[in-house]
């Protein structure tokens, strides 16, 4: 995003509304850091510029700095995948996708969220610990599997590993009596990187409506948010499945 120094007031009006925090006075007007900037255009849509000074760069959708328009804007289809949005479908249509059946766990580490942003070389980071202690069933429609361009290792393309996203997420898949060793693993991600993430655990329901795995987080040190979604195809069985 950019700024026209002829138009703009210096009114500031446009810097509370930036996640990123890239917006400041310089000589009595505002202007974005275009190293921080994350191209998510909240700045631009949330039209709070009383001389319409805010303006999209004409380069924003050329390769590399494409991955932040694409990964910060979730109604955006990525040029370099094909793929919209952050993630996939997720979990929000198991009982179609079949996904996720008992006695498996999906995995997703939103990288940058909430509104604080990633910096890719960070999300390789995080890709290569859990490539390394032998997680590697990634979800291969989602966006930054298909930016891997070494999938025994986990290391990104090199044009994107200084560029920055609002958020990106990473999904794979575990066996249940892998969950332990993973949030192990998730652990040591947390003190490699300079960001936070949201860890989300998908699972499916016990016939008691018990969430199976809640010894195994707790006993790791997690907790349980108590807004957790129960989506599509989560809460009862999958048909055809054994009961």
């Amino acid at each position: 995003m950019l700024i026209d120094a002829e138009k703009c007031v210096g009114c500031g009006r446009c810097q509370p509304y930036c996640p990123a925090a890239c917006i400041r006075f310089e000589e009595g007007r505002s202007v974005i850091d275009q190293n921080k900037c994350l191209e998510c255009g909240v700045c631009l849509r949330v039209e709070v510029c009383p001389v319409d000074a805010i303006y999209e760069s004409p380069n924003v959708f050329e390769f590399p700095r494409s991955a932040r328009k694409f990964f910060g804007d979730p109604a955006t289809t990525h040029a370099e995948t094909g793929i919209p949005g952050r993630g996939t479908d997720e979990v929000k249509t198991n009982d179609v996708t079949k996904r996720y059946k008992p006695g498996e766990i999906g995995i997703a580490l939103e990288m940058g969220r909430p509104s604080v942003g990633a910096w890719m070389e960070d999300i390789e980071k995080a890709i290569e610990t859990l490539i390394e202690a032998g997680f590697t069933n990634f979800e291969e429609r989602n966006p930054v599997f298909n930016l891997i361009t070494n999938k025994k290792t986990g290391e990104l393309k090199e044009e994107l590993k200084k560029e920055r996203v609002l958020s990106a997420i990473l999904e794979f898949k575990i066996k249940r009596n892998q969950l332990s060793a993973c949030l192990k693993t998730i652990k040591q991600i947390a003190k490699k990187i300079d960001t936070v993430f949201s860890l989300d655990l998908i699972t499916c329901f016990e016939h008691n409506l018990e969430i199976p795995e809640r010894e195994v987080i707790e006993k790791e040190g997690f907790s349980l948010r108590k807004n957790a979604k129960i989506n599509l195809g989560l809460g009862r069985r999958i048909q055809g499945e054994e009961e």
